[in-house]
C-alpha cells in the first residue's frame, strides 16, 4: 500500500464518519425551506427547488418557537451556571481544604448520587416540588436541574481541582488570602476550561430535557423548547417544513456556544493529559 494512501485512510474515515453525523442536520435544514410537505417527498434529500424562508417566520412567530426558544435559552444557562457555581466551591472544600476523613466521606456520597437512575426520581421530586408549590413555574424544572447536575460537575471539576500545584495556594496565602480570597482568585480563573466543559454538558442535558418540562409544566407559554415541538406536530398536523424550521432553532444555541467556547472546552476536556 502507497505511503500516501496509508496515511489518508484515516482521514478518509473520520470524513465518511462526518457525513453520515451531519446528513440528518442537513435533511433538517433542506426539508425547513421546503414549500410543504409535498415538496419533502418528491425531493426527500436533495437540495430544494426555492427556498421558502417564511418556514422560520411562521414557527418563530405563529407557533410560539419564540416563547418556548426564550424559556429553555434562560432556564438551561441559569441552571447550568448555579450548577456550576455551587459544585466548584464544594469541589474546593473536599480537595484544597483539609478536613481529614470529612473529605473522602463527603465526596463518596456524590458518588452514590449519581449511582441513582434519574427515571427512579421522578415521583421524589415531583412530591417535593408539590410540597414546595412551585409545580406549573420554571422553578419546577430549574432546581431539579440544578440537583441532577451538581454530582456530575463535582467530580469534573474536584478532577481538575486535584491537578493544580499546591505552591500556588501556599503564595497566596503568604499575600494574606484566606479560603475565600484562593477560592475567587486563584481557583475559579485556573478551573475555567474545566467549568466551560462541564457548562457544556449540562446546558445540552437541560436544553433537551423532556421528561420534567412535560409533567412539570401545563401553562403553554411557560413550556420549554422540547416540549413545545410537540406540541407544534399536534397543532400543525404534521407540517414538517415549519416543524423543521423549529429544530433548526433549537440547534442554533449549541453551535454558537460551541463557536465561541471551543477553545475552552479543548483545554477542559484536554487538561492533565501532559504533565511536565
Amino acid at each position: 500500500m502507497p505511503r500516501a494512501l496509508k496515511k489518508s485512510l484515516p482521514h478518509i474515515a473520520l470524513l465518511g464518519y462526518l457525513l453520515i453525523v451531519l446528513f440528518p442536520f442537513l435533511f433538517v435544514l433542506f426539508s425547513s425551506v421546503k414549500k410543504d410537505n409535498n415538496a419533502i417527498a418528491l425531493n426527500p434529500f436533495g437540495i430544494p427547488k426555492s427556498f421558502e424562508f417564511s418556514n422560520y417566520v411562521e414557527a418563530w412567530v405563529n407557533a410560539k418557537i419564540s416563547t418556548y426558544f426564550f424559556n429553555s435559552l434562560y432556564i438551561s444557562i441559569l441552571a447550568s451556571v448555579v450548577s456550576i457555581l455551587l459544585a466548584s466551591m464544594f469541589a474546593f472544600a473536599v480537595t484544597r481544604m483539609r478536613q481529614g476523613k470529612w473529605n473522602q466521606i463527603l465526596f463518596s456520597l456524590v458518588l452514590i448520587g449519581m449511582l441513582i437512575p434519574n427515571n427512579a426520581l421522578m415521583l421524589p421530586i415531583y412530591t417535593i416540588v408539590r410540597k414546595l408549590h412551585i409545580l406549573n413555574t420554571h422553578w419546577a424544572l430549574i432546581i431539579p436541574y440544578i440537583a441532577n447536575a451538581i454530582p456530575f460537575t463535582i467530580i469534573i471539576l474536584a478532577a481538575f481541582m486535584r491537578s493544580l500545584p499546591s505552591e500556588i495556594e501556599e503564595a497566596a496565602v503568604m499575600d494574606g488570602l484566606k479560603a475565600p480570597g484562593i477560592f475567587a482568585k486563584i481557583i475559579v480563573p485556573l478551573t475555567v476550561p474545566a467549568m466551560v466543559t462541564v457548562f457544556i454538558v449540562n446546558f445540552l442535558g437541560n436544553w433537551n430535557e423532556f421528561l420534567l418540562a412535560n409533567y412539570f409544566l401545563s401553562n403553554d407559554e411557560l413550556r420549554t423548547l422540547p416540549v413545545g415541538m410537540v406540541q407544534f406536530r399536534d397543532q400543525y398536523q404534521m407540517n414538517y417544513a415549519q416543524m423543521s424550521a423549529g429544530i433548526v432553532f433549537s440547534v442554533v444555541p449549541v453551535i454558537v456556544i460551541y463557536a465561541i467556547l471551543q477553545e475552552k472546552i479543548i483545554e477542559g476536556v484536554t487538561a492533565g493529559s501532559v504533565k511536565g
